[in-house]
């Protein structure tokens, strides 16, 4: 049998390396950050948002459940013509200011009412498990699912597109999940200094959107959401001919296998150096397999910007293998990173 040698440990050399070319240190990382996020906000389209409106948030319905929390149906407006629904969950007799999470569906029929855990599949029922965990929880509704599912069906961004041609579906949602911010650090019994957002599926890649563009967000958490824009075969999917359109403008240039200037693991690096906690499955089917196994790499390269933040206790990871689910291992390790980067210690 061949001996083997003692050896110096290799380095991990992979294209997601690009995310550090060139910094040294943090001030250089401010500045490649404040080019990033220019990008980032490019990329959604955030000029082409409307002006804002007042939000006139009016209660719809009240409830307790089990003694344990008070649940607020509201609505409010997002923008001229469109008004938002949204659930909040407020514990009962808190012993002082509460931290909050935003709490973001993914693509299901049930959509915010499986997320209060009325219907659906109860692994998901997000706004229930934190709230009884102690936290402040708004679920706002995605704007074609549920109350507002347009006539060609739910999650169809086509309505959208013809009203807002300049604007982008995920500059929608990232605008309208800040607006949901804007409510649960308003309420008098959140503190507003301890806020986060999670979210599965495409409530997952909305936390991590949501969070790069919200900086009130101390903590996000992502559950088995999208894969990226390189290394990817089915790319074009981020611009659609139909049903969800993420990105309409770059559905000529991805035909063209042309990749925007930015890529998912920098619009994550936004967040950076607050809490992070990306969950995964390396057999997610809803993801090219072999692309989120580059998910390993990409996130190991997040741990050096962490690191050359001094803030490396803040990011971490878990890939599993039970596919495109909230198991319980993952949904124990949701609640716990919250508590840990959101509450005061005792």
């Amino acid at each position: 049998m061949t001996a083997r040698l003692h050896s110096e440990v290799p380095a991990i050399q992979s294209s997601w390396d690009d995310l550090l070319v060139g910094i040294e240190d943090a001030g250089h990382w401010q500045k490649r950050r404040e080019t990033l996020r220019k990008r980032f906000l490019e990329l959604i389209r955030d000029e082409a948002k409307p002006p804002p409106v007042p939000k006139d948030t009016r209660i719809e319905d009240e409830q307790i459940v089990d003694g344990s929390y008070r649940l607020r149906w509201i609505s409010y407006q997002t923008e001229s013509e469109d008004r938002a629904l949204a659930a909040v969950g407020i514990p009962l007799n808190p012993t002082g200011p509460l931290p909050g999470v935003v709490a973001l569906h993914g693509t299901t029929p049930q959509g915010l009412r499986q997320t209060v855990g009325l219907e659906g599949a109860p692994e998901e029922a997000h706004l229930d498990h934190l709230c009884r965990r102690g936290f402040a929880v708004i679920a706002p509704e995605h704007f074609v699912s549920g109350t507002r599912i347009p006539p060609e069906g739910p999650y169809d961004t086509k309505r959208f597109y013809d009203k807002h041609p300049e604007w982008t579906a995920v500059g929608k949602f990232t605008y309208e999940h800040s607006l949901a911010v804007d409510i649960l650090s308003s309420l008098p019994e959140v503190d507003a200094s301890r806020l986060g957002v999670m979210g599965h599926s495409l409530g997952g890649h909305g936390a991590y959107f949501l969070a790069a563009y919200d900086e009130r967000l101390k903590a996000a958490v992502y559950n088995c959401g999208s894969t990226f824009f390189r290394h990817n075969p089915q790319v074009e999917k981020w611009a659609r001919d139909r049903w969800y359109i993420y990105f309409r403008h770059l559905r000529e240039s991805l035909l063209r296998g042309e990749a925007p200037p930015i890529d998912m693991h920098e619009i994550i690096a936004l967040i950076a150096p607050r809490a992070f906690l990306d969950i995964s499955a390396w057999n997610d089917p809803l993801c090219h397999i072999p692309t989120q196994r580059q998910r390993a790499l990409m996130l190991l390269k997040l741990g050096e910007l962490y690191g050359l933040l001094e803030q490396p206790q803040n990011l971490a990871f878990y890939i599993h293998g039970q596919g495109h689910a909230v198991p319980p291992d993952s949904k124990a390790l949701i609640c716990e990173f919250l508590a840990q980067h959101l509450k005061q210690p005792d």
